[in-house]
């Protein structure tokens, strides 16, 4: 059963043209019925297929907006690094009683950063970490000495942008109570990344289509201000 707060929706949104996230924004609000804070949220399909190799895209996006929206954060490292770690806002933090607690399936936080030596520690917890996309990357930023710098990054909104296997990116571009114009500074920031990070494996268009909407509302096309 659909609720009264759906069936009062727009119906059939996919067959209207694409608009700019500048023009939209407003109607994706008005779509927010929900009594919680929805977040505004983005989907890219990117072309993964390529003739003669199958690309993918994973990266970091510092939001200058923010996500609006608190993370816990764990940082294994040594002992020595873990009144920097707490100084900088960790959660959690620690090295071999840490390690221990994850090993047991004790995962409650939602971005672990690890200093390169402890990694080798860190490696043997794959199948833990690696299904629920834990594993610290250097790539990432999520492997490195400086764990001050990385839990302050972590905490002031860093999103992650990772396709699917079918070439789908979704991600959050912040919350309903955002300005405008820091949602589409945020929005801004990732498409800026995306096309510094554009696989140089893929011929034309990275971005197949896109689609904007909140988290209990109904999706609009997104025309990007330009090709990637």
């Amino acid at each position: 059963m659909r609720s009264k707060r759906y069936k009062a929706l727009p119906k059939e949104t996919k067959k209207i043209p694409a608009e700019s996230i500048e023009k939209l924004l407003a109607t994706v609000k008005k779509n927010c019925s929900s009594k919680f804070d929805e977040s505004i949220d983005v989907n890219f399909q990117i072309n993964v297929k390529q003739k003669k190799t199958e690309v993918s895209l994973r990266t970091v996006v510092n939001l200058p907006s923010g996500l609006g929206k608190k993370i816990k954060v764990a940082v294994v490292c040594e002992e020595d690094k873990i009144k920097e770690a707490n100084d900088a806002g960790a959660d959690l933090s620690g090295s071999d009683t840490l390690i221990e607690e994850i090993s047991t399936g004790k995962i409650n936080f939602e971005k672990l950063i690890c200093t390169p030596s402890m990694m080798i520690k860190l490696g043997k917890l794959g199948k833990v970490l690696g299904p629920k996309g834990l594993m610290p990357n250097p790539k990432l930023g999520t492997v490195t000495k400086d764990v001050g710098q990385a839990v302050k990054l972590a905490k002031a909104g860093q999103l992650e942008i990772k396709n699917d296997k079918d070439g789908n990116i979704g991600f959050s571009i912040g919350k309903k109570s955002f300005s405008d114009e820091n949602l589409i500074k945020n929005y801004n920031a990732v498409i800026d990344v995306i096309t510094k990070e554009k696989p140089s494996a893929v011929k034309g268009d990275l971005i197949k289509s896109s689609f904007i909407t909140s988290t209990m509302g109904v999706s609009y096309k997104l025309k990007l201000n330009k090709a990637i």
